[in-house]
């Protein structure tokens, strides 16, 4: 039987900031590979390389790093799980962007299956607004319009988000595995 060629995948997300990141980008590739997609955490960085250079250096040599690996792979899969506020990682943002301007596929999902707009009033609830009377619109959406709107326009599949309309914590992978399948089948590689 034959297979179509394996597929590269940049594995977008503040997963990086987990203190088993390692292993937990170990697990993420070990789902990747059994849907036949290559998957590159952006997690390899030479700490003694890094050591030489001064905080600021450090910070660009690791977004070159991340920029090269976006370049060698043809789809993303990124965790839009809200970060640090009501929304995804500002520089998974970044990297989503990256691939909708260049036409590659993006695939994305997110341990939340609480809307935008109702994490967007719980965080203003906790934490005043530095800008009252500004409005959110939700639109029914997982995030802002513009992130699944991205996910969906070059990807051609919605997040992907808990079924049972509960969140998960943020390192479940059970979102995760259910995307890398979704986008697997959708790219037509073995499932």
């Amino acid at each position: 039987m034959h297979h179509p060629p394996m597929i590269t995948a940049y594995l977008a997300g503040p997963d990086v900031f987990l203190p088993n990141a390692v292993e937990h980008a170990a697990r993420k590739v070990s789902i990747c590979l059994r849907y036949g997609i290559r998957g590159l955490p952006p997690l390899n960085e030479d700490i003694a390389a890094l050591a030489s250079l001064s905080e600021a250096e450090a910070g660009i040599a690791i977004f070159r790093k991340d920029v090269e690996m976006m370049e060698a792979a043809e789809i993303v899969i990124a965790n839009l799980t809200p970060f640090r506020g009501a929304s995804a990682d500002s520089g998974t943002l970044v990297e989503i962007g990256w691939f909708l301007g260049r036409n590659r596929p993006i695939f994305g999902y997110s341990n939340s299956a609480t809307l935008f707009d109702a994490r967007s009033r719980a965080q203003v609830a906790a934490v005043p607004d530095s800008m009252p009377g500004l409005a959110v619109e939700g639109f029914g959406l997982p995030d802002n319009l513009m992130i699944p709107g991205a996910v969906l326009s070059a990807g051609g599949l919605p997040m992907v988000l808990p079924k049972d309309g509960q969140d998960l914590p943020f390192d479940a992978l059970d979102v995760f595995e259910r995307c890398v399948a979704l986008a697997a089948a959708h790219l037509g590689l073995r499932v």
